[in-house]
């Protein structure tokens, strides 16, 4: 009884907000505590007795920080998963991104008990050995294997840890004969064993001073409109042009409301080839997307997907993106159009060291800094050239299938599952074809096809879609169709322009006039704060604890209302300022429909709020009511 309430007082609660399932309750345990525990279960199951003989230790079943760890000088333990490399990022001191493959570095690891001296030895892409003094073997492996499974805490110190970070676990920390390179017990080691520019490991010393880095500045600068390959096809089809995000791109073919109607119903067809598309590769690949997303891009396996965000060291939207997984070391970054220069310049200073990511070490290095970068609508890029085209809606999936598929593919494709892809033949087009969508359709694909083979891709897709109802679709259906699904656009729902031009409608609201972060936006689910590091954690945990508001859905009450638009005064049933409209749009119902960004007394469903529409206040607000975040389409 003593043993389970030492462990249960010792637990520090923490949550932690995940998309599905909210908040999940979770907690850490002190690693003297927890050890101090398992030895005196052990010597009270010793002293109960048992009439045959037993293996008292044995990794993984049972382990204890007295085991006598067997080794002359030092013991080498291999470290196998296939997060293992980052998992060394953060749980030793030296720097991971000079130690190549086969080569061997010294480092440090911090334990609770003090620092410990040892060697890392790099022998593939999932597989490290560390070699370990062996005084001290028992202590870093049941260090390295309670942090393995996620309930130890970073704190050395004994005080309780409230936080969420752990290490992208499991991982296998086993006992070899020897190591893998070298002669003897030992490799020769190179390199430091304290790297003073990385931003993060365990028991990392505040002591350092060194130059700081100069901030990220970026200005955009307006040149002639550019040209997706499919212009021509769209003035052919009576697509009505206009200028947007640095581009000519159809706004509308046969009308708004048919198009959304047309998605909803059937299959709608963008061309949204004017996206930033790029390949992060290598070894490197997942250390480095860690860095500069704030959502767990190494946790994703091949042919899966995330959407996350990239964040300054102030926690300040630089763009939200989606983030797919092709193979172990490859992965495809897609980016917003408006910022698609800007996102490829602050990925290259990263990498580079040649900006601040982080404000408590601002001369640190990101993690994975051998990462190769690829602009993949770079002519460059050869035959791995891509463009995005979307396919989304309920007759998406038959369209597809239509236009021709082997077997295999077609298989492949009917298993795939929301946010997961594959490589596919389709209708003698070479494709990358991913379930996703930015349209809130459950049945919907971004098809990754090269841009020399986009016209004639196109127009099989509309060939094979003409019985199933398929159209092209502009701008103006897309921004009404993510508006009705309550997905954000960056610079109205966060990032840079989406607080109110007029700062009388924040101040007034009592919500401020700082540009909307991610929880701000309402995707604060997919920020991981588990991570131990990534560009902007601390100031995004720091903003968390006093944020005012959130964006939320809203329907106007009565059809046929003037529509809203971004930075509209919102107000309470006494006309008290409570928020701004962050966009609005048409729905499938023909009642405007859209987002707002409001107090957090006022975000629950069906609250009753009044928009001024164009601002202006000598006129009653129209009523709408908060609906739910997420529609069910």
């Amino acid at each position: 009884t003593d043993i389970m309430a030492d462990v249960l007082l010792a637990c520090a609660p923490h949550a932690v907000d995940t998309p599905h399932k909210g908040k999940q309750r979770r907690a850490k345990l002190d690693f003297n505590v927890l050890n101090d525990a398992r030895l005196r279960v052990r010597k009270l199951a010793e002293k109960a007795g048992i009439d045959f003989k037993y293996k008292k230790s044995g990794y993984p079943h049972f382990y204890y920080i007295d085991d006598k760890v067997k080794g002359r000088e030092y013991a080498v333990f291999e470290l196998t998963g296939r997060r293992v490399r980052q998992v060394l990022d953060y749980a030793t001191s030296s720097d991971l991104s000079a130690l190549q493959r086969g080569k061997s570095q010294n480092t440090t690891i911090a334990t609770p008990k003090g620092v410990v001296k040892g060697a890392l030895v790099n022998v593939d892409d999932q597989t490290y050995q560390l070699l370990i003094p062996v005084s001290k073997a028992a202590l870093v492996a049941t260090w390295l294997r309670d942090l393995s499974d996620g309930y130890t805490s970073f704190k050395l110190d004994g005080e309780k840890d409230f936080s969420e970070k752990r290490l992208p676990g499991p991982f296998v920390v086993e006992q070899v004969k020897k190591p893998k390179i070298g002669k003897g017990s030992r490799p020769s080691v190179q390199g430091k064993a304290v790297s003073e520019d990385k931003p993060y490991f365990i028991g990392i010393s505040s002591e350092v001073e060194k130059e700081p880095l100069p901030p990220f500045e970026w200005k955009d600068v307006e040149g002639e409109l550019k040209r997706t390959a499919l212009y021509e096809v769209h003035k052919s089809s009576g697509g009505r042009m206009v200028p947007f995000a640095g581009w000519e791109m159809p706004v509308q073919y046969s009308g708004i409301y048919d198009e959304h109607l047309a998605t909803r119903q059937a299959a709608g067809l963008f061309d949204v080839s004017h996206m930033g598309v790029y390949e992060v590769r290598g070894a490197e690949a997942a250390s480095f997307l860690d860095t500069i997303c704030a959502n767990d891009v190494g946790g994703l396996l091949p042919g899966e997907s995330l959407y996350s965000q990239f964040l300054t060291p102030e926690a300040d939207v630089i763009d939200d993106t989606l983030v797919y997984r092709r193979a172990w070391d490859k992965f495809l970054v897609v980016v917003n159009a408006s910022n698609d220069d800007k996102d490829r310049t602050w990925f290259e200073s990263v990498r580079d060291g040649k900006v601040k990511i982080d404000n408590a070490r601002p001369w640190a290095r990101a993690y994975g800094y051998q990462a190769e970068i690829r602009n993949l609508r770079n002519p460059q890029a050869g035959p791995d050239m891509r463009v995005d085209i979307a396919l989304q809606g309920p007759k998406s999936r038959d369209i597809l299938l239509a236009m021709g598929v082997d077997s295999y593919t077609r298989a492949r494709i009917l298993k795939l599952k929301r946010t997961e892809l594959c490589d596919a033949v389709v209708g003698k087009f070479d494709l990358i074809v991913s379930r996703t969508g930015y349209t809130g359709e459950k049945m919907a694909f971004e098809l990754f096809v090269h841009p020399e083979r986009a016209v004639d891709f196109w127009n099989a897709v509309l060939k094979a879609g003409e019985p199933f109802g398929v159209k092209p679709i502009g701008l103006g259906a897309r921004d009404s169709l993510r508006t009705e699904a309550g997905l954000p656009l960056y610079g109205h729902e966060m990032g840079l322009g989406s607080a109110p031009s007029t700062s009388d409608v924040a101040l007034r609201s009592g919500l401020g006039e700082r540009d909307l972060g991610v929880a701000e936006g309402g995707f604060g689910s997919y920020v991981k704060p588990y991570k131990p590091w990534f560009i902007g954690r601390d100031a995004y945990v720091a903003r968390e604890q006093e944020r005012k508001g959130v964006v939320v859905r809203f329907r106007f009450d009565e059809p046929r209302v003037r529509m809203a638009h971004n930075g509209d005064p919102v107000v309470n049933g006494n006309g008290e300022r409570i928020g701004w409209v962050t966009s609005c749009a048409i729905d499938g119902e023909r009642f405007l429909t859209g987002q707002a960004y409001l107090d957090l007394k006022y975000t629950a469903v069906d609250t009753p709020i009044g928009i001024h529409q164009g601002g202006v206040m000598d006129r009653p607000a129209t009523p709408a009511k908060v609906v739910s975040r997420f529609p069910k389409l």
